[in-house]
Formats: structure tokens, sequence, C-alpha cells
């Protein structure tokens, strides 16, 4: 056995090790749970932009590109912008004619602007809209046509219906192989209280979005390995592998 295989047989042992290991898991939620509360993802930005994301679920992302290697990665929320910015820098590192387009009902001027002037701004295309509405999916069904590989983002509103909807306008995109990466779906595992003055929460979020959507869609698994490996991370049983063409 070669060096690298080895080495990735270890890897894979341990991820089987930390799978196993509940206290673990359930140290991870509390950890979590707590950081959650000092909005911890807002402290980190991605070439100069905040991207609002765990560095740990960014990290997975990056594994996700480089192995998949999409030419079309598709992102409903854009805040501002620095996820745009990850996704565009990873497709530049692959060459190619790759895109990012970003989906978001209300682009604010001061975020457009700043993602507009990026040096990385010529592979992001952003559109204004509801993520759900037809016209919108439209478009991105438009610019899909022809690429090889498609892979997609959904982090805009947590409730359980939109995030079913984007499910299933999106996922038919997905390409066998890629992935389509539910955020936020931690919602349902934390306390009630961590989530004020939004309609999102506990029996109403992207997780149960999820549970509901597999029920009927046979393409998509959850890629257990991820969120095993990563531990703390905002999106459990969200990392869906596009398993079927």
């Amino acid at each position: 056995m070669s060096e690298p295989a080895k080495f990735a047989e270890e890897v894979a042992f341990n991820i089987e090790g930390l799978k196993a290991d509940r206290d673990l898991q359930a140290l991870s939620r509390v950890w979590v749970r707590e950081i959650a509360r000092h909005k911890y993802a807002y402290n980190f930005t991605w070439l100069g932009r905040p991207a609002i994301q765990f560095p740990q679920d960014l990290m997975a992302l990056q594994e996700i590109i480089w192995r998949v290697r999409p030419d079309l990665i598709i992102e409903t929320g854009i805040a501002h912008g620095g996820s745009l910015i990850f996704h565009a820098s990873m497709l530049e590192l692959l060459g190619g004619d790759g895109l990012v387009v970003g989906v978001d009902v209300d682009i604010r001027a001061h975020n457009r602007a700043e993602i507009e002037k990026h040096p990385l701004a010529r592979r992001i295309r952003m559109i204004q809209g509801s993520s759900v509405d037809d016209a919108t999916a439209a478009q991105l069904r438009a610019l899909a046509v022809g690429r090889k590989s498609v892979l997609v983002v959904l982090d805009s509103n947590h409730t359980h219906a939109h995030v079913l909807r984007e499910l299933q306008l999106y996922s038919p995109l997905v390409t066998k192989g890629s992935y389509l990466t539910v955020f936020d779906t931690l919602i349902e595992d934390m306390p009630a209280d961590l989530v004020q003055d939004r309609p999102w929460g506990p029996g109403n979020n992207p997780k149960t979005a999820v549970r509901e959507f597999l029920k009927t869609n046979k393409r998509f698994v959850v890629d257990k390995d991820i969120e095993a490996k990563l531990l703390i991370t905002v999106a459990p049983d969200g990392w869906l592998k596009c398993v079927e063409d």
C-alpha cells in the first residue's frame, strides 16, 4: 500500500472513531450552543469580506470543491459576500471558467459595492430576489445549462417551508458526485432561546426540511463522515451528497 493510501486509511479509521464517540459529539454540541451566544460565526473574514461561517465548515467546503471541481456554485443568501468570495477563490485555483452565483432577497448597496470591486468579482454573479420565486429559479436553471459539475449551498431564510422549497427547486441542478449543503440545520438541536426575533426555531428549520426532503428524494444521502470529522459544524445532517444522475 502506498504512503498516501496508508494515510487515507488512517484518516478513515479516525473518522469512524469520532462517529462512535457519543460523549465527544455531545460535548461538541454544548460548545456550539454556548459559542453561538457570542455570535462566533461573525468573527471571520475571507479575503477581506465577512464570511459569517464557522471556519470548520469552510474547511469542509474547500475539500468538497477541490474533489468535485464544480464549474458552477450556487449559494442562496449573500449577506456581506464572504462566502461568495470564498467560493470564487476556490474556483480561481481550479482554473477554467467556473462561476459563483449568489441569490439574496435584499442585496445591500454597500455589500454589492464591496463585492463588485473585489479582485475575484469577475467570477461572481448576483441575483436579487427570493430564492423560492419561480423567476429566480428559472435564471439559475439557465445558468446551469451546459455545466459539467454543479454544487449548491443553501443559507438564506431558515424556515422549514422556505428550505424545503429551495431543496425542491435546486436539487435537480446538483450533479452526481457533487453536494447540496444545507446550513444551519443545527437550529433543531439548539435551545429555543438561541433564536430570537426570527420565524425559525426547533421544529421549524433547515434540518426538519432536510428530513422531509429525503423521504421522497433518493438522489441524495447524508454524508455523515463530514459531520463526524468536523464535530464543530452548523450543518449536522446538512452535507447531502448526490449519488444518482
